[in-house]
C-alpha cells in the first residue's frame, strides 16, 4: 500500500476516535442531573502578568542566545532556526498557561513582535517584477488556442455537412 495511502488512512481513523471520545463526553454532559451535583466554589484564576513578563523575557533571553549560535546570513532561512522558533513559542504558551493567562494574549504578542523586529526584520521579500515570456513562446501560447479553435470549427461544420450521409 502506497505510503500516503496507509496516512491518509491512519488520519482517517485518528480522527474517527477523537469524533467518538468528543462526542461520549458531550453525551455524557446531556444525562447529568443538576440537583444531584454539589456545588463548588468556582475560584477564579486570574492572569498573573508580571510572572507572565518575567517567563517571557526567560524565553526570549533562552531564543536570543540560540540565535547566536545560528549565522546571521541565516536568519531569513526558517530551516536554519526551526527548532529554536518551535522551543521559542512552546516556551511562551506554557508560561501563559502556568500564569493562568490566555494564550495568545496582548502581552505575549507585543514580545514576540518585538523579537521579530529584532532578529526578522530585513527578511521581507524584494517585490517581484514580472517579466514578458520571449516572444517564440507568447507566440506558439497564442496560436494553439486559435488553432484548436479553428480546428473545432471545421469539425463541427463537416460533421454537419455529413449528417444526411449518417441519418
Amino acid at each position: 500500500m502506497d505510503t500516503n495511502a496507509l496516512f491518509v488512512l491512519k488520519l482517517f481513523f485518528f480522527g474517527i476516535l477523537v469524533n467518538t471520545l468528543i462526542t461520549r463526553g458531550l453525551s455524557a454532559t446531556e444525562n447529568l442531573n443538576v440537583e444531584s451535583v454539589p456545588r463548588r466554589v468556582v475560584r477564579l484564576n486570574l492572569c498573573n502578568e508580571t510572572l507572565l513578563l518575567a517567563g517571557v523575557e526567560d524565553c526570549g533571553e533562552s531564543f536570543k542566545r540560540e540565535m547566536d549560535h545560528v549565522d546571521q546570513q541565516n536568519w531569513c532561512n526558517l530551516t536554519h532556526f526551526i527548532n529554536e522558533y518551535h522551543l521559542f513559542t512552546h516556551c511562551m504558551e506554557t508560561n501563559a498557561h502556568s500564569a493562568h493567562c490566555y494564550w495568545p494574549n496582548p502581552l505575549v504578542e507585543g514580545y514576540i513582535i518585538r523579537v521579530h523586529k529584532l532578529f526578522f526584520s530585513n527578511c521581507t521579500l524584494d517585490r517581484v517584477i514580472w517579466v514578458d515570456p520571449p516572444d517564440d513562446t507568447l507566440t506558439v501560447l497564442i496560436l494553439i488556442p486559435v488553432f484548436l479553435t479553428l480546428a473545432m470549427i471545421a469539425l463541427v461544420v463537416w460533421c454537419s455537412k455529413r449528417g444526411d450521409i449518417m441519418a
